[in-house]
């Protein structure tokens, strides 16, 4: 898919920070890891599922 580009669907901007995260579920048995695309114009926040993990040592 040469050529597409991620827009920020808020105020269409393309200059991102990206970093990667965790989400625990309610009860913590399993987490969800997550890639964290933050737009450097509007703030808005994306979230991008990356997998399951039952490992989690916070």
């Amino acid at each position: 898919m040469e050529g597409r580009r991620l827009k920020c669907p808020l105020c269409g901007g393309t200059d991102f920070q990206v970093e990667e995260g965790k989400l625990d579920s309610k009860w913590g048995f399993t987490a969800h890891k997550v890639k964290i695309v933050i737009c450097k114009n509007c703030g808005y926040v994306m979230l991008f599922y990356e997998g399951r993990t039952i490992w989690d040592f916070d």
